[in-house]
């Protein structure tokens, strides 16, 4: 149909999520010794079809860091600056081995706030 599946949006903002994540770890989320989260919640309010081909930029920045979660917000804009998508994402740090959300780290805190 010559444009972009409303489901890719998802791993657009995944991707855009790990970049930002290793620019504050220098690894994945995930990896040894960083916090483990899980996404919790996302949202995303499409504004224009992007089609095949086109390049495409996704910003990220932080909206609020609570007790246990991290709510970021995104645009994801054309090469000629014109708005796809509008979205929020909520993580939440998680222990997988107690399989419950657990505080957010003060190293994490800061690291986050430095951004």
């Amino acid at each position: 149909m010559g444009h972009v599946n409303n489901a890719v949006y998802l791993t657009y903002l995944e991707e855009a999520r790990f970049a930002y994540w290793r620019s504050i770890w220098g690894a994945e989320m995930g990896a040894p010794g960083t916090p483990t989260v899980i996404l919790a919640r996302a949202e995303i309010d499409y504004r224009k079809a992007a089609t095949y081909g086109e390049v495409l930029e996704v910003r990220v920045a932080l909206e609020k860091i609570g007790r246990t979660s991290i709510t970021s917000t995104y645009e994801i804009l054309t090469d000629r600056g014109e708005l796809v998508a509008n979205a929020k994402t909520v993580l939440v740090a998680y222990d997988y081995a107690k399989g419950e959300p657990v505080p957010i780290g003060d190293d994490l805190r800061a690291r986050l706030l430095a951004t």
